[in-house]
């Protein structure tokens, strides 16, 4: 970059963040090989696991050899717990693994954008459920790592929506069932993230109790993680992989307060999809004749 170079100016988290995505968009020669490691059998297993949050019941865990194997290439880190080594990777690997997706998803980012500048997160969200009951069983597929599929399939539409300005920010690791998002919408192009930015968490998480359970779980976990990062909008997306239930079955609108959020809760009649919205109480009146309608 120009402007890194350029010893005139400060380096700021602007241009550290800037050139952190040409890396990941250059896909030099380190990163395509780290794509080939993916795809080896027995490093997929170790990262698909990291990736869904999930430790199928009953499944024997990998052999010693293959985690250390995995670890000694640099993709997980051991202590405290097991987890992608590092931030960008955490970042790579998602967006390598659903690269064609982003790029043939028929999504633009005008579609969600207000006149005011933000995300319109509820219509986003509607646009998914639409997308992910006429083609995730096409994509997930097709994906490598179909044991994440569902989730990795949300990253890619999201990809596809904040690339042009914002960025996403993620947490997943071994044994928590879910994957945390940040997604960061500048709202002055002039300013970028120095300005004013929206900050929205969105939750993916998997249908492991019963959905009574899972949902009070998830509320839970996406209130403390919007408390966590400042974000005053946050929504829930609960996967149900049960292939008997029908899509209607997989429906639920309602609305929920927890704590200090009131949140809106509705449904997708998509495949193993139900989505929550929440944003704390003062932020949501506005939107309440909305959310009940």
């Amino acid at each position: 970059m120009a402007a890194g170079r350029d010893r005139s100016w400060p380096i700021t988290l602007g241009v550290i963040a800037a050139a952190r995505e040409r890396l990941i968009e250059r896909r030099d020669t380190h990163l395509d090989q780290l794509v080939d490691k993916l795809r080896e059998p027995r490093v997929h297993r170790i990262i698909s696991e990291l990736l869904s949050g999930a430790i199928e019941p009953g499944a024997m865990p990998p052999s010693e050899d293959d985690q250390l194997y995995v670890q000694d290439l640099g993709l997980i880190r051991t202590r405290p717990q097991v987890e992608i080594a590092n931030p960008i990777y955490r970042e790579i690997i998602p967006r390598a693994l659903t690269w064609i997706a982003q790029t043939r998803i028929p999504q633009e980012t005008a579609w969600y954008v207000d006149r005011d500048g933000r995300l319109d997160f509820s219509k986003l969200l509607n646009g998914f459920q639409q997308f992910f009951r006429e083609n995730s069983e096409i994509w997930i597929e097709r994906f490598d790592y179909k044991e994440a599929g569902p989730q990795l399939l949300v990253q890619a539409f999201l990809q596809r929506i904040v690339n042009n300005g914002g960025r996403i920010d993620r947490e997943y690791g071994l044994g928590r069932r879910r994957t945390d998002l940040l997604v960061q919408w500048p709202l002055d192009e002039t300013q970028g993230f120095y300005g004013p930015v929206q900050r929205v968490v969105i939750e993916l998480k998997l249908l492991h109790k019963s959905l009574t359970a899972t949902i009070k779980e998830g509320l839970m976990q996406t209130a403390d993680y919007m408390d966590r990062v400042g974000a005053e909008e946050g929504y829930l997306i609960v996967f149900d992989r049960t292939p008997e239930v029908s899509w209607e079955e997989k429906v639920l609108v309602r609305q929920e307060q927890y704590g200090e959020h009131r949140i809106g809760v509705w449904g997708c009649k998509a495949i193993a999809v139900g989505i929550l919205f929440c944003r704390k109480s003062t932020q949501m009146d506005a939107n309440k004749g909305r959310l009940e309608k």
